[in-house]
């Protein structure tokens, strides 16, 4: 069966029609067409895409937003921005390219890949298992090596973008021996334990420590054999692969949580990037990476106050115990109550610090004595909330609506709309050259990103990371 998905856009006096079309399991065809006003056709063209050594799927759609005539040759942002699903869900559908092309000049290319259990599922004899979704990513980089010229993007200056998960995996491809050569700069946003472990409650109130954020091969293998057991899936009788082939999707998804981990220790991803980046041992192209002031304010409200179970005086002690062990006094002592408006917001305080700050910290000064980085810290406290009812500050995934239009998004004021175009500019210049337009990371001092101005802020004491600096 034939399927056919359209989208339309007009750039500068250019529209433009993508028209893609899934013909079969195994090709998807795109066709572009581009017009002026007066009815001259400045860019025209099909390309097939094939479904490379199984490693993506025929629904694959990667949507191409170009700003350019047929002649120009503009930088090429591939963006790997997941929306708030942890790893389990997403869709390149909802981020409109549209700011970054036309305001930053580039030509932007998001693409989905598989997730959840479709992308990080382990199993005896699965080969590959537990690195499908970056595969997916990489069959699309060699996609735009090959034709993103048609598109008027240099297929020479890729520069790769991710924010949260996505960022995740970005890390993994500077890793991946299958990634070298596809870009040339990338860009990690809010990017969530790369290097090591979170304690408890510190991602979000409730849940355990949680561990690194790779898994070795034979572990994953052994949590899918576990799972697969405990549902049914796999009996003594056949080939448990065919098996598992046959388990409806419906039924794959209800455990889609356990399996976001992408693995390492086979050929995608020999080495955990935990060790490898700090090691060197990575594709050493500029990097620029940052966080939120707020980053956990979005877990504690979304997962703690907003469902009626915050953070209150009495859990307060309990939840520093279980997190930091015999440092919880310390803790307690460095954070006091008094000092922030609720016991919800001290614990936000808290996880923002040692969940997001500390590892984004020691991630950039990992990387850059080894190729050049460059630190900023999204720091607009009257972001547009997510979600109401929450004093959410610039928390986790705030600045994506500076960067990307959403349908039905908040239309930002003018001063917003000013740092949402000074942040597009800094994008666009990494993209165009590896450099930002400050510093790189050399200093406690990061590039702070509010409506009031850019500036410099002092990262490490805002934080407290000598603080954090050897506890749990």
């Amino acid at each position: 069966m034939t399927s056919t998905f359209h989208n339309e856009i007009k750039l500068g006096n250019v529209d433009y029609r993508l028209s893609a079309t899934v013909e079969s399991e195994d090709s998807l065809v795109l066709d572009l067409l581009g017009t002026t006003e007066s009815g001259e056709v400045v860019a025209d063209g099909r390309l097939r895409l094939p479904v490379e050594g199984g490693s993506t799927v025929g629904k694959l759609l990667t949507w191409v937003l170009t700003a350019h005539t047929r002649m120009q040759v503009r930088p090429v942002r591939y963006a790997n921005a997941t929306r708030p699903g942890g790893g389990t869900n997403g869709s390149a559908a909802v981020y409109g390219a549209r700011r970054l092309a036309v305001t930053g000049d580039l030509v932007v290319v998001a693409p989905n890949f598989r997730l959840g259990i479709m992308s990080c599922f382990g199993y005896p004899g699965l080969a590959d298992g537990g690195t499908f979704g970056i595969q997916d990513q990489q069959a699309v980089l060699r996609w735009v090596r090959r034709e993103i010229a048609h598109f008027g993007g240099d297929p020479d200056n890729v520069t790769l973008m991710g924010e949260s998960y996505g960022a995740l995996q970005i890390a993994a491809h500077l890793a991946a021996p299958g990634s070298a050569g596809l870009f040339r700069q990338a860009i990690l946003q809010s990017a969530f334990s790369v290097l090591g472990t979170t304690p408890a409650h510190t991602f979000i109130p409730g849940l355990p420590e949680l561990p690194p954020r790779w898994a070795a091969e034979n572990e994953l293998e052994a949590i899918g054999v576990a799972v697969a057991a405990e549902r049914g899936w796999v009996t003594g009788d056949g080939d448990p692969l065919a098996q598992l082939r046959q388990v409806p999707v419906k039924d794959l998804l209800e455990v889609s949580g356990a399996f976001i981990r992408p693995a390492f220790g086979g050929a995608v991803l020999p080495e955990s990037p935990a060790d490898a980046l700090p090691a060197g041992r990575f594709h050493q192209v500029p990097l620029m990476l940052g966080t939120t002031l707020d980053e956990a304010r979005f877990f504690v409200g979304l997962f703690a106050d907003l469902v009626g179970n915050p953070v209150t005086a009495d859990s307060y002690p309990r939840l520093l115990a279980e997190a930091f062990g015999d440092a919880a006094d310390e803790v307690a002592a460095r954070y006091p109550l008094e000092d922030y408006g609720t016991p919800s917001l001290a614990w936000a305080r808290i996880s923002t610090d040692r969940a997001w700050a500390r590892p984004a910290w020691e991630l950039g000064q990992a990387l850059v004595a080894h190729t050049g980085t460059w630190f900023y810290e999204f720091a607009d406290e009257d972001a547009p909330p997510l979600f109401p009812g929450f004093p959410s500050g610039a928390q986790h995934s705030s600045a994506l609506v500076y960067q990307f239009d959403f349908e039905g998004g908040p239309e930002l004021p003018a001063p917003q709309r000013e740092l949402a175009d000074r942040m597009t500019r800094y994008w666009a210049a990494f993209a165009a050259n590896g450099d930002p337009g400050w510093s790189s990371v050399d200093s406690e001092y990061v590039r702070s990103l509010t409506p009031k101005g850019v500036s410099g802020t002092d990262y490490v004491s805002g934080h407290h990371l000598d603080f954090w600096a050897g506890k749990p």
